[in-house]
């Protein structure tokens, strides 16, 4: 996990998650000397993901995540390994785009932004959200296409399936809820 240190330059992406209306989006400021691998940590606390599942980010055509050797043929996928590339290797400026994609199965696609290259500000601590619009789907739950229908199911108390679908996310799901101050809040605990 990167520290917190005071970085040279200061990244405000925008990470919004594809193909899913209205669009659920966070605003984030991280450093420059965050590595794919760091990002990578800060959009599972940001979105609100799990964290259980494989991750690759696609910039400039080039995949990048952590490479395995396993029996399953990911090995084979000639990814970079996120854990050595830099932001400020692979981020040329402002309006740079490129994606990150959780969960291979489900395929939760991230388009990123880089809509600021700012200087760090000295009282502040990053990377910290500073608007969010949206719940994050839980993981799981079938991914674009399958999201409408877990949506239907917990808000129509007459739904079949929707007393299984609130025990499965906890009792409650609130497609419309994000706490900001929860986000920073688990940024302060996970990158000390």
């Amino acid at each position: 996990m990167p520290t917190r240190k005071k970085p040279q330059y200061i990244y405000q992406l925008k990470i919004t998650l594809s193909d899913i209306k209205p669009p659920i989006w966070r605003r984030l400021q991280v450093s420059s000397d965050y590595t794919l691998a760091d990002l990578h940590e800060v959009i599972q606390v940001a979105m609100g993901w799990g964290n259980c599942h494989l991750h690759s980010f696609n910039i400039d055509g080039e995949e990048y995540g952590m490479p395995m050797d396993d029996d399953f043929g990911f090995s084979d996928m000639k990814i970079k390994n996120e854990t050595r590339v830099k932001l400020s290797k692979i981020i040329p400026g402002e309006k740079f785009k490129f994606s990150y994609l959780y969960d291979f199965g489900d395929s939760w696609e991230h388009q990123i932004l880089v809509e600021k290259v700012l200087p760090p500000d000295p009282d502040a601590t990053y990377p910290i959200c500073i608007k969010a619009k949206r719940a994050c789907p839980p993981d799981d739950c079938g991914g674009p296409w399958g999201y409408p229908d877990f949506l239907e199911a917990v808000q129509d108390k007459n739904h079949p399936d929707h007393e299984e679908m609130l025990d499965w996310v906890g009792g409650s799901f609130d497609p419309e809820e994000v706490n900001l101050e929860q986000i920073n809040a688990q940024f302060e605990q996970y990158f000390k």
